[in-house]
């Protein structure tokens, strides 16, 4: 995902297809989003798990894919901190919105677009790399463009993106509130959120962020991954037993 930007708005959202969720440098993100945390203990526990995830993650992704530092990737909507967790330092390209400039500063290399149409010619990366975002770039048809356009861009790909059945929805860390009609989440979700309480944001950014979730973040799950990567293998993160992310991967 992308990093947040206090100057984003919606449009931007879809198109650069970012979310200050617990996955992709969340970290860094919950920093940015952040005025003041009102409940201390449970932001430091939500760092603590999300980093303990990312790292296992891409310990696995690397080993899985055994990357070097001739591996050539395009990040699609990640920030610098993610390759941070390496011990190699592969060759990457971060693909992120124009207005994160200043945060993309650290990258070695970055452009601008929309991971929904990639520019770049067919199989121009050994893999397309993406955390947390295909969740969040808007309807079906716009998770399909993002689909093809990673495994076209890659001669390899690794998509990640959280359970619509794991019972916590990750952006708002509010049990089941994903699983009510979405006409019941409009009423309820600008009225509670477990992120409201964990992260104290001002007014402004508390409409834009939830406003974002309710208009334009789609979860998906293990089925709606096989129809958007046909032939992929699937990986299971789970949390006390629990699914809680899932991995599409066309590496060994």
């Amino acid at each position: 995902m992308l990093p947040y930007s206090r100057r984003s708005n919606s449009a931007e959202f879809r198109s650069a297809l970012h979310s200050p969720s617990e996955n992709e440098a969340a970290a860094a993100k919950a920093r940015q989003i952040i005025d003041t945390p009102c409940g201390l203990v449970e932001y430091h526990l939500f760092l603590s798990a999300s980093t303990w995830f990312r790292k296992r993650r891409m310990a696995r992704f690397a080993r899985e894919f055994a990357i070097s530092a001739e591996t050539t990737i395009l990040d699609v909507g990640g920030a610098p901190d993610t390759w941070h967790l390496l011990g190699v330092r592969p060759r990457v390209t971060l693909l992120n919105t124009p207005r994160t400039r200043e945060e993309m500063s650290a990258a070695p290399a970055w452009v601008a677009g929309d991971g929904r149409a990639l520019p770049f010619r067919d199989g121009a990366f050994d893999i397309v790399f993406s955390n947390s975002v295909i969740e969040h770039v808007g309807d079906a048809e716009s998770q399909r463009r993002f689909a093809r356009e990673a495994m076209r861009v890659g001669r390899a790909y690794w998509v990640q993106t959280p359970n619509r059945w794991f019972p916590v929805e990750q952006h708002l860390l509010t049990p089941f509130v994903h699983w009510l009609p979405r006409a019941v989440q409009r009423r309820v979700v600008p009225r509670f959120s477990v992120w409201r309480f964990v992260v104290n944001p001002s007014p402004d950014r508390r409409e834009f962020y939830l406003r974002h979730y309710l208009d334009d973040v789609r979860l998906l799950d293990a089925a709606d991954l096989a129809v958007l990567f046909p032939g992929a293998r699937l990986i299971r993160e789970r949390f006390l037993g629990w699914t809680k992310s899932l991995i599409v991967s066309s590496g060994p």
